[in-house]
């Protein structure tokens, strides 16, 4: 059994103890840590000092957040799920729960307005992401929010860290040091460059699409952000034909939106539609309101329009239509354990003579996992990798509306 797969709840890094557990684990035994965190809080406790300001980015259950309490850190994250995780392993521990910013707390939302602020950190503490754009963005925001002399502490494990990382640290800031690896961790302890976000052309990347009236655009850290998704494209003949039949002013979910392309389709073939977009990535959420504006299809008040959820915002529902390419990994797992948990929203979501619409990887057998939710699953479309499918008359529940 890998040391992420161990069962145990205790993590300990330095004088550092803690009792740290994952929600949602759906029988999986899997750690609400890694020995990149391990490593993260023993370095950074042997380094900073009391009084230190301090900011912890993309932390997964809370190990570093909690690992670092002494410092009081802010705390960022892409995810909108660090909030409950957080919020359970500190309940677990006794300790308060520190507030979680997303990146449409942190950043402007609009293209090439990035301009740094007034410098805000001593030392900032962050998980080495998969891709290699999103970790360019990271150092980046950390060059301007960082005091002069200031600390960058990064780490993951090695297995996850991007292709082409070296390149990135030496283009954007002074490496210090590459500490030695340990139970397959690595650290990088880095000082501040000079290149921002400001002008940087890789902030904002997108496609065209047939039939939309601007370009579908998106932050670092957004799925399919340069190309259009071959399994979304699999999909968009058949959301402007379902689409069609709606009532007018009827309510559309796009779940897990990433850029926007699916709602946006919607609403280009329907703007009478009641088009509601959530996803788990802050900078999701940030590129489907721009990429609304862009197109013009902008509600008047467009705050209530996109929401930054793990799933299925409670606020909202129930929904005629619900839209969806499921995410088949977070971080290093990799299964269908979100797809599940996001097919459970969504029958719960909808009007009794609601629909779903998904596509997804032939390979993980929706068409078997989808008759748990939806009494009609109808498979209009199926290509070698991918199959688009239909799910009526939702077998759970509405508990909304």
């Amino acid at each position: 059994m890998s040391e992420q797969e161990s069962g145990s709840t205790r993590f300990v890094a330095g004088d550092v103890a803690l009792d740290l557990q994952r929600p949602h684990r759906g029988g999986r035994s899997l750690r609400a840590w890694d020995a990149a965190d391990e490593q993260l809080v023993t370095e950074a406790m042997a380094r900073l000092e009391p009084g230190q300001r301090v900011a912890v980015v993309d932390d997964s259950f809370g190990a570093l957040a909690l690992g670092l309490a002494r410092f009081q850190p802010d705390i960022i994250s892409d995810s909108a799920a660090l909030a409950e995780r957080l919020a359970l392993n500190a309940e677990r521990n006794g300790m308060p729960c520190f507030p979680v910013s997303g990146w449409h707390d942190c950043l402007p939302s609009g293209p090439g307005s990035a301009e740094p602020g007034p410098p805000l950190y001593d030392a900032v503490i962050l998980k080495v992401p998969r891709q290699l754009d999103y970790l360019a963005f990271l150092l980046r925001w950390c060059n301007q929010v960082l005091r002069p002399g200031g600390l960058i502490l990064t780490g993951g494990m090695i297995k996850h860290l991007p292709e082409q990382a070296v390149r990135v640290y030496q283009e954007l800031v002074e490496t210090e040091a590459v500490l030695p690896a340990r139970k397959k961790a690595r650290l990088v302890l880095c000082r501040r460059g000079n290149p921002t976000l400001a002008g940087w052309q890789r902030l904002w990347l997108g496609y065209t699409v047939a039939g939309l009236p601007a370009p579908v655009q998106g932050l670092p850290a957004v799925f399919a952000r340069e190309r259009l998704d071959p399994g979304s494209g699999e999909l968009l003949p058949f959301i402007r034909r379902q689409v069609a039949s709606l009532p007018q002013q009827a309510p559309v979910l796009d779940l897990a939106c990433g850029n926007g392309l699916l709602g946006i389709t919607a609403l280009a073939q329907r703007p009478d539609l009641r088009l509601c977009f959530t996803d788990i990535s802050s900078q999701a959420v940030i590129s489907a309101r721009q990429n609304l504006m862009r197109a013009g299809l902008a509600a008047d008040d467009h705050s209530d329009q996109v929401f930054h959820a793990d799933g299925v915002p409670e606020q909202t529902g129930p929904f005629r239509m619900i839209l969806l390419n499921p995410p088949f990994h977070e971080g290093g797992t990799v299964g269908d354990h979100i797809a599940l948990r996001l097919f459970a929203q969504a029958a719960r979501s909808l009007t009794a003579d609601g629909v779903m619409l998904m596509v997804g990887n032939r390979h993980l057998g929706y068409h078997r996992s989808l008759r748990s939710y939806f009494h009609e699953v109808e498979q209009l479309h199926g290509s070698p990798r991918f199959v688009v499918f239909r799910g009526a008359r939702p077998r759970l529940p509405a508990s909304r509306g």
